[in-house]
């Protein structure tokens, strides 16, 4: 059987449930993920679509989408970010934060070309996106 996990927005109005484990987990240095996330990394958590519920407060989610390849959720209420929709990929970045129960391991840095916080900890640093996910493929040096 499957685990599953919740969580909320900031101010609880939205509920997420999250079934299995995530497909991966890192952090991502771009200048998208950096402006959004208002921080200098954010760290991701990919779920399968389908593995992604939202159990209460769906006419309280609102949709920014920069690119079609984004589509970023958050609570239009507190404005507390939830999750973004990548539909090239069928993944749901629930971010790391909105499930605290998920263990956050880290596998990989995604977009390191572009990171201003440095971060040496010995993890895989690609200069963009693994070549199976449409990047390059390439490794940068920490």
């Amino acid at each position: 059987m499957s685990k599953t996990q919740k969580g909320a927005c900031f101010c609880g109005a939205v509920e997420v449930e999250v079934t299995g484990n995530p497909e991966a987990m890192g952090y991502c240095h771009c200048e998208s993920c950096r402006s959004w996330s208002a921080g200098p990394v954010n760290a991701f958590t990919l779920f399968k679509n389908e593995n992604v519920k939202v159990t209460r407060g769906q006419d309280s989610i609102g949709h920014f989408k920069k690119t079609e390849k984004s589509d970023r959720q958050f609570c239009t209420k507190c404005g507390g970010h939830l999750m973004t929709f990548h539909p090239h990929w069928g993944l749901m970045d629930v971010y790391a934060a909105t499930i605290p129960s998920q263990t956050f391991t880290p596998g990989v840095h995604v977009n390191y070309a572009e990171t201003v916080l440095p971060m040496k900890d010995g993890l895989p640093k690609m200069k963009d996106f693994p070549s199976e996910l449409g990047g390059s493929g390439e490794s940068v040096s920490e």
